[in-house]
């Protein structure tokens, strides 16, 4: 089935359109690993306590391909006193309806136990868009997310948004029944962001980035508009890992710079 949906199927519109089943609790007949595998990367800083960065990939990548790009260690970079850890939520364990589900049972609560005191969700693309996921079903349940490029819905709704004046000034329908589901989960991923405005204390918990020729650039400006200025990073580069590699030395650089964690 994942494979018919990715290699037959028009793209990001029908396989992105199926993830919604995270929420209404769509099945898959593709056999699926549990735990969701992952990889600790350990902070190469010591400190008093560490806190932890999680990684969740784009659409074609798989563990190993977190494990060898260099997502880790550009974290590190910026924040030496960071855990990272990979997480292989490819897009089967969306596909089955329990991403935000596993994200809970199986990372974040477990990570909570182990007495980590910061929580950073991040994800590129796809993964953006699971880290947003888990923040509409949680709002607030991690300290901040970092977003690479998220997928954010059609091109026709980011025009519309965009001709509304922004997020701020648009004006969604409300959801009947007020839930995201399948049939209107891009307007519900903005309304979450057009919140950030309305309340923009989470909204300081949220950082993004995108490269300036990645085809996502015009949603991840409109998302900008949410957040602090300082809180975007725009650089050269595309829709790749080399982009959001150098992306992500630069964010937790800053965020090492704002918080208590990062001392030793």
């Amino acid at each position: 089935m994942l494979k018919y949906l990715i290699q037959y199927k028009t793209g990001w519109r029908t396989v992105l359109a199926g993830t919604l089943g995270l929420l209404l609790g769509a099945c898959s007949a593709v056999p699926l690993k549990e735990p969701m595998p992952s990889h600790l990367i350990p902070a190469p800083q010591p400190a008093a306590s560490h806190p932890l960065v999680i990684v969740l990939p784009g659409r074609y990548d798989s563990l190993h391909d977190l494990e060898t790009n260099g997502i880790a260690q550009a974290v590190q970079k910026g924040w030496p006193v960071a855990d990272v850890l990979l997480v292989g939520a490819t897009p089967a364990y969306y596909l089955d309806g329990g991403i935000v589900r596993r994200l809970r049972e199986q990372v974040i609560e477990p990570a909570r136990r182990m007495g980590y005191p910061e929580l950073w969700l991040t994800g590129a693309s796809q993964g953006g868009m699971g880290a947003l996921f888990y923040e509409y079903a949680y709002p607030g349940d991690v300290t901040g997310l970092v977003l690479y490029a998220p997928f954010m819905g059609s091109e026709k709704l980011v025009r519309r948004i965009a001709g509304a004046g922004g997020p701020a000034r648009w004006q969604p329908p409300m959801p009947k029944p007020p839930k995201m589901r399948l049939q209107n989960y891009q307007v519900e991923l903005w309304r979450l962001v057009r919140g950030w405005g309305a309340t923009p204390d989470r909204g300081r918990h949220v950082w993004l980035a995108c490269g300036k020729e990645d085809g996502f650039l015009p949603a991840a400006r409109l998302i900008a508009t949410q957040l602090p200025p300082e809180h975007f990073v725009e650089l050269e580069g595309g829709h790749d890992w080399d982009t959001w590699d150098r992306a992500a030395t630069q964010i937790f650089n800053r965020i090492a710079a704002t918080t208590q964690s990062s001392l030793n």
